[in-house]
């Protein structure tokens, strides 16, 4: 039975799910799940589901520690494995984003988002899922304002280089997320929107972290196009990590008038260790079922801005008003109803995980191939390992002609003013608060149930649950046609002769 997008606000019930959010993993998964197991014995409920902002680390096998921006002394195997090979089952759905440590081989497989093991959803490089009706988004990786501009052209096997720009932030994830008009209720990034600190109790932030004096002052600490993004989406939540320390705030959104609007509540919690404030349960009204759906307005989003794909390293700017072709994206209720009938009226994400091959080059998942082939995608993965040669050769966009909002032109050696011009350009934008009564009481943030780790971590019984390898679907959204043709574009367009691939 199909739904009306537009309109589901109004089902919402009084039915209320638990979702406990997590900072950085650093793969302590074993002790995340087991803290969450105490949690529910102690308490006698549920949790039915878990965010993890960030530092997954998805380590499979021992080489896909070789690709994670950690230093050698400190590269682990952790947990993740166990879940992934099936010694363990993941004992509560779980929807990561990535941070700046993870074995960004795996995650490259999954650029619009999948299964990394049974039950552990990955969001991609950025997307939105909805649990339950709850519209959750996501933006994985950190800001540097070097690579802000530039294409995903990195892939393994990675160069000290991009063994660290991989997991930074491009502008075509934020100009997407720019195009979405209907609520947002959680967002999660992994490092902060700039200017938080603005909102929250700055004072206790730096008797915490005295070193972020100095980013505070210069207003250098965090996201800048997280915060744009902030100001433009106003989710009813916003979760980040990155920091390692708890830190709340609150976010007023007025009209042009200046009424109050409404309100963003900020979260960053804390890594995976001992006496550290690194979990968090809130209870959210959803509708039933408790399903994990993709989005229809995000996918019309992606499916209509495919165009704008690049995988050089050279930099690559969003379109804006002043250029002549289109830049308004905004998915209409057309779209949305396309969408949802190409897919049969039903979004559910099927349960199609499969394990990937123990390889040092890129790897073709089947999650984002059928993805792809639904909406009409570039796989970026098979562009980069020369395994797509049906592209469209009279699409040819010059890239010199894109244009972003705030720039004209650039190269890659005006950088630096890029990123000055950017900063400006947003702090212009985002609005600080204007006096005392925009701040909405810091208390309304910790009505939540937050979770006392001391005790907790004391108490875990650190022998863990283990069962045999489970069963894994292989069920597909759609059947596609056996010789259906899809549109991909000149090669030429994402590849440089300049950029190595081997």
């Amino acid at each position: 039975m199909l739904w009306s997008f537009i309109t589901f606000h109004i089902f919402w019930s009084n039915i209320e799910m638990k979702i406990a959010v997590e900072g950085c993993a650093h793969g302590e998964l074993d002790k995340i799940y087991e803290t969450i197991q105490y949690i529910e014995k102690k308490e006698n409920t549920k949790v039915d589901l878990l965010l993890i902002c960030g530092d997954f680390q998805a380590v499979r096998y021992e080489s896909d520690m070789k690709c994670m921006a950690v230093p050698k002394k400190f590269q682990k195997m952790n947990s993740f494995y166990k879940y992934y090979n099936g010694e363990k089952v993941t004992p509560v759905l779980t929807i990561i984003i990535g941070g700046n440590h993870e074995a960004s081989n795996y995650m490259q497989e999954l650029p619009y988002g999948g299964w990394l093991a049974p039950n552990i959803y990955y969001l991609g490089y950025a997307s939105i899922v909805q649990f339950g009706g709850v519209r959750i988004g996501g933006l994985s990786g950190i800001y540097k304002g070097q690579d802000f501009y530039r294409g995903h052209y990195e892939h393994p096997p990675y160069t000290e280089e991009t063994k660290r720009s991989v997991y930074h932030v491009r502008n075509l994830e934020f100009f997407r997320m720019k195009q979405i008009k209907r609520h947002v209720d959680i967002m999660l990034s992994h490092d902060w929107p700039r200017g938080i600190h603005k909102y929250g109790d700055l004072r206790d932030l730096l008797r915490k972290k005295k070193f972020l004096e100095n980013d505070i002052e210069t207003n250098t600490l965090g996201s800048p196009p997280a915060e744009e993004l902030l100001h433009i989406l106003q989710p009813t939540y916003w979760f980040s990590a990155h920091l390692h320390v708890k830190f709340s705030a609150i976010v007023p959104h007025r009209t042009e008038s200046g009424e109050f609007k409404s309100k963003t509540k900020f979260l960053s919690l804390d890594k995976c260790l001992p006496r550290r404030d690194f979990l968090q349960i809130l209870d959210i009204p959803h509708r039933k079922p408790l399903k994990l759906q993709l989005d229809p307005e995000w996918l019309a989003v992606l499916k209509s801005t495919n165009h704008l794909l690049n995988l050089h390293r050279s930099n690559c700017y969003m379109p804006g008003p002043g250029t002549d072709e289109r830049y308004d994206f905004t998915a209409t209720d057309e779209d949305i109803q396309n969408i949802i009938d190409d897919f049969g009226g039903d979004l559910t994400i099927p349960e199609n995980f499969v394990q990937s091959e123990n390889v040092s080059d890129i790897h073709i998942n089947e999650q984002t191939t059928l993805l792809c082939d639904m909406l009409d995608l570039t796989d970026p993965n098979r562009v980069l390992n020369n395994m797509d040669s049906s592209f469209n050769s009279n699409s040819n966009i010059s890239m010199q002609n894109i244009t972003d909002t705030v720039h004209s032109e650039c190269s890659s050696s005006e950088e630096d003013n890029v990123h000055t011009s950017y900063l400006k350009n947003v702090s212009e934008k985002s609005p600080d608060p204007t006096s005392p009564q925009d701040h909405i009481p810091q208390a309304e943030v910790n009505n939540e149930s937050t979770i006392e780790t001391t005790e907790l971590l004391e108490s875990i019984n650190s022998s863990g649950s283990s069962s045999n390898t489970s069963k894994r679907s292989n069920t597909s959204l759609v059947s596609p046609g056996e010789n259906k043709k899809f549109k991909r574009r000149n090669l030429n367009i994402y590849y440089d002769s300049k950029d190595s691939i081997s």
